[in-house]
């Protein structure tokens, strides 16, 4: 179940890089979140619809749970509005939208940077859309930036051909994926002649022929006010801001061309495919096979729905639900549980025109997709006969239900929904006629659409066979280490200069408000954080065992993941689906996954499940039992993760990179292989279990609509009988001193078209005093693919990548500092030098005076809008106590990086800035290596 996937399924401009201790994640299919009575919360209550004269739709809704407010604006166009020829133009255009425009022409990124907001965009099918959220004094900048660009972008020759080369680098990276090659050739087959047939972000072969001329047009024609909607919700006062959209916007001219032939363009690529009723074949396709390099065997099949306006669409949903929402569903349990794939997932796309329902699965080491297509067909033709259960059917709508309340805690999720209704179904009230409807879904009607939708003869389906030999690493490619240095980078951006392109923002808002969590200790040891939010009735739980892989050493390297893979595997009252049932009745949701220094447990719900969701998770850390069948399946799902890691340029990037920095003995040095997880015995997970998952080892942090005395009470109930005798295990890990010299190492993966490259040492720890100064000096340096000095230099002005980041990955450990960055083949040698040039421009001429208080500014003014999102401020509490940090940091950050003097800055280039001694790992292709270089 992708619950509304399609809402936001498309081409992401930037993508923020989260660094943490790499390691692969051998968790379940995570259930899906969910809730009960959809009564509890008012979507659209509150909300106000004005249109200016010139068509403009602006959609305003006041949310003062904290000093933030959402800016986005939602354009009606996107790959459904797409020709022949010129597939993928409406993403090329988004890309353009950052450039600048005649009155500021400079990078949109660095002034979004500059004002704190967290800002993105996305294409789609039906839409493409801009956002940012920021405190609320840039409310009237943000809005200012995104009028100027929706009337003035710059679209011209220098542009269009950077930015050519870097749309060029994404669709390449997505063609290491053979997911993405299935999907594509699925898509082709059953629409040929619909442009949701085609990729979104479109092909390399158009996108190499766009005109200047063509985008511009192309911008004329969609990027006007009647075909947009801007949506602004959170701290605010209506009337004022709406006076300041219409001084702003109202002054816009609507410059869509009427009846340019856009109809006749849509036919072009429809044929005569009628949109309300696709003609479907009366016999059953052969499936399409892809026999291609690759590590696992995938399957996807498509079957063609009506648009998102059509009645059957709650059924639909429910149908789906019932067919994929979690552990307890059909499929999953049909698929999965029977071990014949080890995942399994569907989503329905509902759009403007007619969509589809797509299942995938991937098959389990050994299995056959002709077996998986099989008992696939068996399980949607038992639901086309006989109706569904009564407890299958209240399950699916409560899944549904409370999903949409909890994915919309934050404000930039809750302007995402109005955005979307408003853009793809045509009012932003569509939200609660939908839910209204899911609640009045008959079995019959779930019976009807699985006959009506889930016919075989409408089925296009298709198998991805990979040729590569199993779980094979990546091989060496020849040539020399070395890295031609010959690149002189341009002189950084003056922050002095970008500053008289902001808007003015109003006055500055007070971050020291942040209420701090309550701490307690249960007798046990186990650690407590709770913060009462009563805003919305959810709750966010994050936690952490102190389990992680550091513990597992490189002979049975995967027992952690194991161990957490299984946890809700059984209990001494529960099997796996009674655990999963128990949950998935009332929507919420319990996950664990192992990472270096820990197990991270998340988990939501209603907060009216908060007891339920508190009592599984005590019975699981108390009483699990890892049935010795369900080991087996989740080692198997494991050996599929081990070798779809190692067909990643990321994932085999990112290993190799580790194990270069750390030695053999270190436990950041470990990865799982193919012998250590056969390896691994129930025995082994019974030991590590008894070993490690303590009262005493685990910290739990509770954000959320509840009373802390009931909690407490609820707490100590639940956790009470568990103990632990003796000590907690504590690993005392050795400093890991940085390479003698510059290292290059380069790993070639079959059938792969895009590197990913690897830069970076050892870095620093969380409690490291120099960790506030490094990361001002990282957010200079390369923490905004848009915004820093990396950005800027190899992908902005260079078009070399795609994305380049850097982090300090600083955890109770010192982890690495790195940068990633993912190139053209042929473009990797020039970006490596581009960025040792640049390390070494930092390390020789330092920042100035203006750089450093941008930056300061930049961290300080988006810290606000993690902490408006209830479940970022659980991690958020959690990681902090973790850490060993005091309670009043979540409210002290933002003073501590505005104390960092340039006296530490500079210190800390000095010390953690070494061009020198730099491991660099590139991954994918063989031709890294320009010839005579």
């Amino acid at each position: 179940m992708k619950l509304r996937s399609y809402m936001l399924i498309g081409f992401f401009l930037s993508l923020l890089l989260s660094i943490l201790p790499f390691s692969g994640n051998f968790t379940n299919a995570a259930t899906p979140t969910t809730a009960a009575p959809v009564s509890a919360v008012s979507f659209t209550q509150g909300v106000q619809k004005t249109v200016l004269d010139n068509g403009l739709t602006v959609l305003t809704k006041e949310v003062h749970t904290a000093p933030v407010v959402s800016v986005q604006v939602w354009y009606k166009v996107g790959s459904r509005n797409e020709v022949k020829g010129e597939n993928g133009i409406s993403h090329q255009l988004e890309h353009l939208m950052f450039k600048g425009t005649t009155d500021r022409p400079v990078q949109f990124g660095r002034l979004f940077s500059a004002l704190g907001s967290q800002f993105n965009a996305f294409t789609s099918y039906d839409q493409t859309a801009y956002f940012g959220t920021v405190q609320r004094d840039k409310l009237e900048a943000l809005l200012t930036l995104e009028a100027d660009r929706m009337e003035n972008s710059l679209v011209g020759p220098e542009q269009l051909t950077s930015e050519k080369r870097v749309v060029i680098s994404e669709l390449q990276g997505y063609e290491n994926s053979p997911g993405y090659r299935l999907s594509r050739a699925v898509m082709r087959d059953a629409f040929p002649n619909r442009a949701y047939g085609l990729p979104v972000g479109g092909t390399k072969a158009d996108v190499e022929k766009f005109t200047v001329e063509q985008v511009r047009n192309y911008y004329q024609t969609y990027y006007s006010p009647e075909n947009a909607t801007l949506v602004i919700t959170g701290d605010f006062a209506t009337e004022p801001v709406l006076k300041v959209v219409k001084e702003t916007y109202g002054k816009l001219a609507k410059r869509g061309k009427e009846n340019t032939g856009t109809q006749g363009r849509k036919d072009a690529v429809r044929g005569n495919t009628t949109a309300s009723s696709p003609v479907a074949p009366t016999t059953k396709k052969a499936p399409i096979v892809l026999k291609q390099p690759g590590s696992a065997a995938l399957l996807q099949a498509v079957y063609p729905l009506p648009d998102i306006k059509h009645p059957d669409v709650p059924a639909i949903d429910v149908m789906d639900a019932i067919l994929t929402g979690g552990r307890s569903s059909r499929l999953y349990q049909a698929l999965v549980e029977s071990g014949l794939a080890s995942s399994a997932s569907g989503g329905a796309a509902e759009l403007i025109e007619p969509g589809w329902y797509e299942i995938n699965a991937t098959a389990a080491p050994g299995q056959e997709l002709g077996k998986i297509a099989q008992v696939l067909q068996e399980s949607l033709a038992k639901l086309q006969q006989q109706p569904v259960t009564t407890e299958e059917l209240n399950r699916a709508k409560t899944q549904l239900q409370a999903s949409f309340i909890l994915g919309n805690q934050d404000i930039t999720s809750q302007a995402s929904q109005l955005g979307y209704n408003q853009t793809v179904a045509g009012d932003y009230h569509f939200i609660e006629q939908y839910l209204a409807a899911i609640a009045k879904v008959t079995p019959a009607q779930v019976q009807k659409v699985a006959k009506n939708y889930l016919n075989p003869t409408k089925q296009t389906i298709g198998f991805f066979e990979p040729t590569q030999p199993d779980g094979k690493p990546g091989t060496s490619s020849a040539g020399s280490g070395r890295t031609v240095e010959n690149f002189s980078p341009g002189k950084p951006v003056d922050p002095a200069e970008l500053a008289k392109y902001l808007p003015p923002a109003t006055s500055a808002t007070d971050s020291g408000k942040q209420s701090l969590p309550e701490e307690f200790t249960l007798n046990n040891g186990l650690r407590v954080l709770l913060l009462r939010d009563r805003n919305l009735p959810t709750i966010n739980l994050s936690g952490q065992i102190d389990a992680g892989t550091e513990f597992d050493g490189n002979q049975k390297a995967g027992l952690a993941n194991l161990t957490a893979a299984n946890l809700m595997n059984g209990t001494q009252t529960k099997n796996a689906l009674t655990l999963a049932k128990t949950l998935e009745d009332r929507g919420a949701d319990l996950n664990f996954s192992a990472s270096r220094e820990g197990v991270s447990v998340s988990g939501e719900g209603l907060s009216a499940n908060l007891p339920i969701l508190i009592q599984t998770l005590a019975d699981v850390l108390e009483n699990a039992t890892f049935p010795a069948d369900q080991l087996e399946l989740s080692r198997q799902r494991a050996l599929i993760s081990f070798k779809v890691q190692l067909d990643d340029p990321r994932g085999l990037g990112r290993q190799v990179f580790q194990q270069a920095i750390y030695p053999e003995n270190h436990p950041f040095h470990s990865f799982p292989t193919a012998e250590s997880l056969k390896s691994i015995t129930r025995d082994d997970l019974l030991g590590f279990y008894q070993t490690h998952y303590r009262p005493d080892n685990t910290t739990i942090a509770l954000v959320g609509d509840f009373d802390p005395v009931k909690v407490k009470t609820l707490l100590n109930q639940a956790f009470g009988k568990w103990s632990a005798t003796g000590k907690p295990p504590v690993l005392k890990i050795a400093s890991v001193p940085l390479p003698q010299t510059l290292t290059r190492l380069n790993k070639v993966i079959p059938g792969k078209s895009e590197a990913v490259t690897y830069i970076g040492y050892n870095g620093i720890s969380r409690k490291d005093p120099r960790y506030y100064a490094a990361l001002v000096l990282n957010q200079i340096l390369g923490g905004d693919t848009l915004a820093s000095r990396l950005g800027t230099e190899v992908r902005d002005r260079q078009g070399l990548t795609y994305g380049i980041y850097s982090g300090f990955a600083a955890g109770i450990n010192p982890g690495p500092f790195l940068i990633q960055m993912q190139t053209a083949p042929g473009d990797a040698q020039k970006a490596i030098a581009s960025t040792l040039a640049l390390l070494k421009q930092l390390r020789e001429q330092g920042v100035t005076e203006s750089e450093f208080n941008t930056a300061k500014r930049s961290i300080t003014n988006s810290y606000p809008v993690d902490l408006a999102n209830p479940s970022d401020v659980s991690s958020i509490i959690l990681n902090n106590a973790v850490l060993g940090l005091s309670r009043s940091e979540i409210r002290e950050f933002p003073q501590k990086i505005q104390a960092v003097t340039m006296a530490q800055m500079q210190q800390a280039i000095e010390d953690l800035i070494k061009p020198e001694n730099l491991i660099i790992v590139t991954a994918g292709p063989g031709e890294t290596v320009t010839k005579g270089s």
